[in-house]
């Protein structure tokens, strides 16, 4: 394993469990919502308790990269996350910031995982 990887991880693993868990123990101002859609989406999210589901999943992700055992597991848990992130940088708050960054890192990670992931593309023998 590259230290480039090793950095890669850590970094993406150390963010989701900073910011899953910031949540739930308060460590940073939030930002307002920028935009009317935003805020009325988070409105949505924060009563029905779907954004703390996220957010656990967020920790547990982050805790599984920092593994050294379940990383591959922490790459599935978080790319769905990463990717809706992403949506609502450009579909809601009409930006282009963490939501590449996140998305385009656990790409590097899937990659360095492939030999993980390879089987759940092999064809089934014929017979």
């Amino acid at each position: 394993m590259s230290w480039a990887f090793l950095v890669v991880r850590v970094l993406v693993g150390a963010a989701f469990v900073f910011f899953g868990l910031s949540y739930f123990v308060p460590m940073m101002d939030m930002p307002p919502p920028p935009t009317e859609e935003t805020k009325a989406f988070m409105g949505v999210l924060v009563p029905t308790k779907y954004l703390a589901v996220v957010k656990v999943l967020e920790l547990t992700g982050g805790l599984l990269l920092l593994s050294w055992r379940f990383g591959p597991l922490g790459v599935v848990v978080l790319m769905p996350i990463a990717v809706n992130i992403l949506l609502w940088d450009v579909l809601l708050a009409k930006t282009f910031g963490l939501g590449i960054v996140l998305v385009a890192l656990l790409t590097i990670l899937a990659v360095g995982y492939r030999k993980h992931f390879t089987p759940f593309f092999d064809l089934p023998p014929n017979g």
